[in-house]
């Protein structure tokens, strides 16, 4: 076997410094042979659960669905795979290789390329914390919700009293119980983001606890995370498919699934929409955080990752799949509940209307069906046909109850788990129960994705500085010490805005930019042909040869492209986000003057939707 040196070992190992093995992305027999004390994975379910808890997070659940929905459903599916496997799965494969052969973090692994291209593993680093800071707070959220559960009923299933006046409190009454709960109970939130307010005690407990349990998690490196990850790993997807059995047994699911599939090939024309299928592919693979990375280092040299990169990818689409199965039975159960009661409430205006003209119970207009004294007995399909004829007869009061209608508001991130997936369980039977495990689920999903962001941050450092390597646990505690008190901007008042503004601009842009240079670094810098002969030593075989022209040519066009589109959508569209009114007892759209300082000048634009479901994640894992 020819050994290819770093293409500059002697500045190489400057950097690493003593303690540290000048391991060459070929020497794989070294590696294995020499019996260094790096820990290593139990068993390969440890590391298979770890990549795949970290990979399937959140947005999985809150953020595929909707971007299925909104772009055509299956026709946005086969997009979704087609990308998938032509740029996510190779960009996959070349993290799981690189940290696998190289046995470092991701820090090690590109300076080991060339100590000039260590700056890819410190802004990994970077944007893992800055990510970490508020998807903790999600976390938080959910130890909230899932702490409330235990109550019948459900805190949310109906508007409080106001004791002064004896009546139902103007701003649920004006919203939703459901509305109300997240926006003032939970979150206690401000009009706008110039109004910090004081801290919210309870978020501030509930963001304690959550550093806590990552903290206690990490402390021992992926000996004591991996233990955990035998449940929060698995436990989501046992929480999915309860949810599936029960929603398929609910009016409206069919109606949902079917909304949810019927393609529209349309969309493949629209380049939004590639650029959204490629953004989702990107951050559900969790690529650039350098937790893939990190993961894969304490792999077995002769591991066969190429395995695991189709493995892992396939499970991941596949959970997308499933939630979105999950979400829509769900979502058109609502819409058929929210239809039936439109179509009542139609009704009962008709009763009356009817009742000061004749006592005639039944409307003698063609349809001697539709019955106004009984609405149980009036089909969706027949009143929708009834309208369709007779609406111009009867006024502004009398409305359409259409179904595809609810269906159309698209409803994502904390909009969707908060405010829409409390409001039907509350319809449930045992409301409680169902709520428990939807928010344990919430939970273990975050915790799970948690982990490899810390993952992505410790790794790297640990072994990069041979002294952070020996104090372990203080690093840990002191990272999470750190994490919490800067997530305490989060708990204030305004804290959900704050964490909108990095969701959308702390982690999208540098995560492109980090996985352009990895792919240079590894095509163009390191080479492609040398790095697949890298990859044949450690798997006895040698992958397909398209992956070198995938890896030079159409992964790293399909990041830039994505980057000039995202740069483009900034240029373009003015940053805003969406903030609740407590007078007005609705949704504001705020739009930046500038969009480097967190007190910003603002305009209000009014919609005309009760509750906001603008508030989300859209590009966490």
């Amino acid at each position: 076997m020819t050994e290819k040196p770093p293409l500059d070992s002697s500045e190489d190992r400057a950097w690493l410094g003593e303690g540290h093995s000048e391991t060459q992305l070929a020497d794989v027999n070294g590696a294995d042979e020499a019996g260094d004390d790096r820990p290593a994975w139990d068993s390969k379910i440890q590391y298979v659960l770890a990549q795949v808890g970290f990979s399937v997070g959140l947005g999985n659940v809150w953020r595929f669905p909707y971007l299925c929905h909104q772009n055509g459903g299956g026709a946005f599916m086969l997009l979704y795979v087609f990308l998938l496997l032509i740029v996510g799965v190779p960009l996959f494969f070349m993290e799981l290789a690189a940290g696998q052969s190289i046995r470092q973090g991701s820090i090690g692994v590109w300076k080991h390329i060339s100590p000039k291209l260590a700056g890819i593993g410190y802004s990994s680093c970077i944007v893992c914390f800055y990510v970490g800071l508020y998807y903790n707070v999600i976390i938080a959220w959910s130890l909230f919700y899932m702490g409330n559960s235990f109550q019948y009923p459900l805190p949310w299933e109906q508007c409080p009293i106001d004791v002064t006046t004896n009546d139902t409190v103007k701003e649920c009454a004006g919203s939703s119980p459901t509305s109300y709960f997240w926006f003032r109970k939970a979150l206690n939130i401000t009009n706008s983001i110039e109004e910090s307010g004081e801290f919210n005690s309870i978020m501030t407990g509930c963001l304690l606890a959550a550093w806590t349990i990552v903290s206690l998690a990490m402390i021992k490196g992926i000996k004591s995370s991996a233990k955990v990850m035998y449940f929060s790993s698995v436990f989501p997807y046992v929480v999915l498919f309860i949810f599936l059995i029960r929603g398929l047994m609910l009016d409206g699911a069919i109606d949902g699934i079917t909304f949810m599939f019927y393609p529209k090939l349309e969309i493949w024309g629209n380049v939004q929409v590639w650029r959204q299928a490629a953004t989702q592919v990107f951050f559900a693979l969790g690529l650039g955080y350098g937790s893939v990375i990190a993961y894969s280092s304490y792999n077995p040299v002769h591991n066969n990752c190429h395995r695991d990169a189709l493995m892992v990818s396939g499970i991941n689409f596949m959970t997308s799949v499933l939630a979105s199965m999950v979400v829509f039975v769900v979502l058109g159960f609502r819409a058929k509940n929210i239809a039936e009661r439109c179509v009542a409430e139609n009704l009962g205006l008709l009763n009356l209307m009817m009742s000061q003209e004749s006592n005639q119970p039944l409307v003698k207009l063609g349809w001697p069906w539709i019955s106004t004294t009984d609405p149980s007995t009036v089909a969706l399909a027949d009143y929708r046909q009834w309208y369709s004829q007779h609406s111009s007869m009867m006024g502004p009061n009398i409305t359409d109850c259409s179904l595809e209608e609810e269906m159309n508001k698209g409803v994502e991130g904390t909009g969707l788990a908060f405010i829409a997936f409390t409001e039907v369980m509350a319809l449930f039977p045992a409301s409680p129960f169902w709520s428990t495990l939807f928010f344990l689920m919430l939970l273990n999903l975050g915790l799970s994705t948690m982990f490899g962001t810390m993952q992505g941050i410790l790794t790297p450092l640990m072994d990069n500085f041979s002294i952070l390597g020996r104090h372990r646990t203080l690093l840990t505690v002191s990272s999470c010490g750190l994490g919490f008190l800067i997530g305490l901007v989060f708990t204030q008042r305004s804290g959900n805005y704050f964490v909108t503004m990095f969701d959308d601009y702390s982690a999208t842009l540098p995560l492109v930019i980090v996985v352009i240079f990895e792919t240079i670094s590894v095509a163009w810098v390191y080479g492609t042909d040398r790095f697949l002969d890298d990859i044949e030593v450690m798997l006895n075989w040698r992958p397909p040869v398209v992956y070198k022209y995938l890896w030079k040519y159409v992964c790293l066009l399909a990041m830039v492209g994505l980057l000039a589109a995202s740069l483009l959508r900034m240029v373009f569209k003015r940053p805003t986000y969406t903030a609740w009114n407590q007078n007005t007892v609705r949704s504001h759209t705020h739009t930046h003057a500038h969009t480097h300082t967190h007190t910003r000048t603002h305009t209000h634009t009014h919609t005309h939707r009760k509750t906001s479901f603008r508030n989300s994640l859209f590009y966490v894992t």
